[in-house]
């Protein structure tokens, strides 16, 4: 395992599906350390992963597993990382939080690392990973902020995959497809207030008093800060589908400057880990548009339907997708750990 001696990597909740992703990453990506340590919950200590060829056994997270741990990879979950990232940058690591606990925290950095690199600070800290949503979003979003004066309004609308509910939200669409299927009743629902085969549901996450959800507003708020746009606006509904994985977006952007689409394929198209798929007369399907199903499991996110808003003046309305256990997740958290 051993490419530098001297950097020891922790991830803390090894075991989820998040967790299990970031080693996948690590992996494929060659990232170089040392020493690997796998944290999970006591329920789960004991257990083993296998990386690069060996197994390693996971231990039990506490405050007392970061001695000597220079980066802290957390996906355990909001409150597990309020309770032990502090103690971890404590000890000395680096933590980079794949929850919304820090991340609107003024000291604390909210990192896309293609969009807002410079804002990765070094030593003992924690560093927070943005939402799936909006690191899909900006994935697309950000050639276009930079090529035509910034962006000043947003008008967006996801469609979410059930993984982003976790295992339980999958093992709930199945359920719900296979009894429809054999004319059976459906079973209790335990993930999702309404019927989610072959349905959508224009509700993800918990309501807030001016009628948006937290996860809307994590667009908003969360753009400001990673785009360095303090006056950027962002009007977003957030909706769940029937999809496995990889997340859909459709933006409507308003822009400083007037923007063209020739101009727009041009600088998402040079730009890192995304690419454009918009030729819709083109015989190859997939390069007509993208689905979320060609973004799954693959780093890279995918734009297309790029075309000049017909409502609003200067601005470009586009379509992205991407796999968000991946560059929604883990990826985007490995990627910020090879900028440390």
């Amino acid at each position: 395992m051993s490419q530098n001696p001297d950097q020891h990597v922790a991830i803390a909740g090894a075991t989820g599906a998040v967790g299990e992703e970031i080693l996948k990453c690590l992996e494929q990506r060659d990232f170089p350390l040392g020493k690997l340590t796998l944290l999970a919950s006591a329920r789960s200590a004991g257990k083993k992963l296998t990386f690069r060829g060996e197994e390693l056994e996971i231990k039990e997270l506490t405050k007392d597993s970061f001695e000597g741990v220079d980066i802290a990879l957390f996906s355990a979950g909001g409150s597990i990382s309020k309770e032990f990232g502090p103690a971890a940058a404590a000890a000395g690591a680096t933590v980079v939080d794949n929850s919304s606990a820090f991340r609107m925290e003024e000291d604390v950095p909210l990192v896309v690392p293609e969009v807002n690199p410079g804002d990765v600070t070094g030593g003992p800290g924690i560093i927070a990973n943005p939402n799936c949503t909006t690191i899909i979003t900006l994935m697309g979003l950000n050639p276009m902020h930079q090529a035509f004066g910034g962006v000043k309004q947003i008008i967006a609308s996801s469609y979410q995959a059930v993984s982003g509910s976790g295992a339980q939200g999958i093992i709930e669409l199945e359920q719900q497809v296979q009894a429809l299927a054999k004319g059976e009743p459906l079973p209790e629902k335990n993930v999702y207030p309404h019927q989610i085969a072959f349905n959508v549901i224009p509700h993800v996450d918990v309501f807030l008093d001016n009628g948006y959800t937290k996860e809307e507003m994590k667009m908003h708020h969360e753009g400001r800060k990673i785009l360095h746009a303090p006056d950027l606006n962002a009007s977003v509904t957030c909706v769940r589908v029937p999809v496995y994985r990889s997340h859909a977006v459709s933006v409507t952007a308003v822009f400083n400057d007037t923007p063209s689409v020739e101009k727009a394929r041009e600088v998402i198209e040079a730009a890192p880990g995304v690419r454009v798929a918009d030729d819709p007369t083109n015989d190859e399907v997939t390069k007509r548009y993208p689905t979320p199903l060609d973004s799954t499991n693959g780093d890279d996110c995918i734009v297309g339907r790029i075309r000049e808003d017909l409502v609003l003046d200067n601005a470009l309305t586009f379509w992205v997708v991407g796999d968000q256990v991946r560059k929604g997740a883990a990826l985007n958290a490995v990627q910020i750990a090879e900028l440390l």
